[in-house]
């Protein structure tokens, strides 16, 4: 629940439920975790707070405000599958598949690319933020691609440096519902957590700058799509997906941004990280890497008919 909604309705199976079972249920959190967020208040109940004991009843709206706190480092994990492209001395690139979550967070305490990279490089325990080590930016769950781990402390700083000075590269594809009218622009909108749904996030003026660049690759007919290749020029939290959306193209199978839809059946939004670039931060070389679209992506694009000039 904590990636696909925020709130839900008390089926009439948990009926006199008490509100941290019932939650813990939904969520696969522990009733500890439920317990700590029912105690700071962010958990409601028809739009009040209430304590762990408090009953439900069927019909009754519980809105999920927060998530738990992840407890410890994370661990290492030799069973998660790590694709690596490059493993330099200061660097690492991998490529995460679809359905990966990048680190450890609250319903996700393992089985994360992080647990596996730490079994393969320890060392990576000691840089950046400890909850989260030689990571520099991250995909979503269900955003496939590339992405730069940091090996040392010296990458670390110089990678954030170049992506927050925008000389890091990072493009994806994306296929969205209809043909954007302009074949190349800027969105630039600021964003934010959505002041509607918490879990979710959306273009507010009270939310930080963002800008991601795009331009239609191909258009297609039926039904009427366009793939486009997307630039980010910052790194806000689902940044493309938002930004497509707002501008009335949301991402072909992202659920969460109305994307979803009959007409082409997918289980995952359509991005993927196809493309990198940054300077080794020891020797200033400019690498660069390339991602083909993975199988299920490619499967999709088959089934489309290009539009004729």
């Amino acid at each position: 629940m904590p990636e696909r909604a925020d709130s839900f309705v008390v089926p009439v199976a948990l009926d006199d439920e008490r509100v941290d079972r019932a939650v813990a249920l939904l969520t696969g959190w522990t009733r500890g975790e439920v317990q700590a967020l029912l105690g700071r208040g962010a958990i409601e109940v028809d739009g009040r707070t209430v304590g762990k004991s408090h009953r439900l009843a069927a019909g009754a709206v519980v809105a999920v405000l927060d998530e738990p706190d992840v407890a410890g480092p994370p661990q290492p994990d030799a069973d998660v599958a790590v694709d690596v492209r490059f493993a330099g001395n200061d660097v690492i690139v991998v490529a995460k598949p679809a359905g990966l979550v990048v680190h450890p967070g609250a319903g996700h305490p393992g089985g994360t690319l992080v647990n596996g990279l730490l079994a393969r490089y320890p060392e990576i325990a000691d840089v950046g933020d400890p909850s989260r080590p030689g990571i520099v930016h991250r995909l979503d769950r269900d955003t496939s691609g590339l992405l730069v781990v940091a090996r040392t402390p010296r990458a670390y700083d110089s990678l954030v440096q170049q992506i927050a000075t925008r000389t890091a590269e990072r493009h994806y594809v994306a296929l969205v519902w209809g043909v954007p009218e302009s074949a190349r622009g800027v969105i630039d909108a600021p964003i934010g957590r959505s002041t509607a749904r918490r879990t979710r996030m959306a273009v507010r003026d009270a939310g930080k700058a963002a800008r991601t660049a795009y331009e239609v690759r191909v258009a297609y007919a039926e039904p009427t799509c366009a793939l486009l290749d997307c630039r980010l020029e910052t790194g806000r939290t689902h940044q493309i997906r938002v930004h497509l959306a707002a501008i009335g193209h949301p991402v072909v199978g992202d659920a969460t941004y109305g994307g979803a839809r009959d007409r082409i059946a997918l289980d995952r939004p359509f991005l993927h990280a196809a493309h990198l670039a940054f300077d080794d931060p020891a020797t200033g070389e400019r690498l660069t890497f390339d991602d083909a679209l993975p199988g299920e992506l490619e499967a999709v694009l088959e089934q489309l008919t290009p539009r004729t000039p």
